[in-house]
């Protein structure tokens, strides 16, 4: 293996596409509650405090899951699984990016946002990973580290947890749930390959497509609720719940498919679509008002 291509595997060893997401979804916290009076130093410590915490846990996470990942033909080819890169290394990468990474949330953010981090740190790389071989509710536990990047960005330029706080949390957890459980059925034989019972395999797709139906609707409060009572205001309740409408006009098309797989890829990559347009919607239509 060439140095490049080593550099390469332990890049992917920290789920590069993981921590991307949460720190767009982080810096989108930010700039919706500063209104783009950009404290930069502050907006600086936020964003690369983040990325090396969600670094840590991801390549924490890639490590406790290596005898599931040698399961699953998704997986099993991860540089992790595979042995490229060395495991000890792995996890001297999550141990000393996390200690960077809240020392820096602590010293230049606030004790808040660096409490918060811990939350979410041990929530994805303890809590969801014992429950995701345990229970089919591990999605719902590991919504929890999803949610708190975005509150973290706004709780950074707030310095409390408030309603709108709780609410972006709230919008973020059930995205999520939509979000994965389109995974867990277009991909769940290799979760039953990795004895992972996650509800599509534990309880059937149908079951499944009625509670991504169900979390799709609470997305669909969540955002109007934002839109009344936070300064997110009427534009991004025109615009997040048109779009919403039309996630769950696609839920219902599903129950008439007749590939539901096919079907849940496209929610999946409906759902990418809607976290952009929700990110960018917070972030930007403060400059509109």
């Amino acid at each position: 293996m060439t140095y490049r291509t080593k550099l390469k595997a332990y890049y992917y060893a920290l789920k590069p596409e993981r921590t991307y997401a949460n720190v767009m979804t982080t810096a989108a916290g930010f700039l919706f509650a500063c209104g783009w009076h950009i404290n930069w130093a502050l907006l600086l410590a936020t964003l690369g405090g983040t990325t090396l915490v969600v670094m840590s846990a991801c390549a924490a996470n890639n490590a406790t899951d290596r005898s599931i990942d040698l399961l699953m033909p998704r997986t099993r080819k991860r540089a992790t699984a595979t042995g490229e890169v060395s495991i000890r290394h792995v996890v001297t990468i999550a141990v000393v990016f996390g200690i960077a990474g809240f020392a820096i949330l602590l010293t230049h953010v606030s004790r808040l946002v660096a409490l918060l981090g811990l939350i979410g740190y041990v929530d994805y790389v303890v809590l969801y990973s014992w429950s995701k071989r345990k229970t089919p509710h591990s999605t719902l536990i590991g919504t929890i580290s999803g949610a708190i990047p975005l509150v973290v960005g706004y709780v950074a330029v707030t310095g409390k947890i408030d309603m709108t706080a709780l609410l972006l949390g709230l919008a973020m957890t059930f995205w999520q749930m939509g979000h994965f459980y389109s995974i867990a059925i277009f991909r769940r034989k290799d979760y039953a390959a990795g004895n992972i019972p996650v509800w599509s395999v534990r309880y059937g797709v149908k079951s499944t497509q009625k509670w991504l139906l169900f979390y799709v609707v609470l997305y669909f409060a969540a955002v109007l609720w934002l839109a009344v009572v936070t300064p997110a205001g009427w534009m991004f309740g025109g615009i997040m719940s048109s779009i919403a409408a039309y996630w769950l006009y696609r839920g219902f098309a599903g129950f008439r498919s007749l590939e539901p797989q096919k079907w849940a890829r496209s929610m999946f990559g409906l759902s990418l679509i809607i976290l952009l347009a929700f990110s960018a919607s917070i972030a930007f239509i403060p400059l509109m008002s």
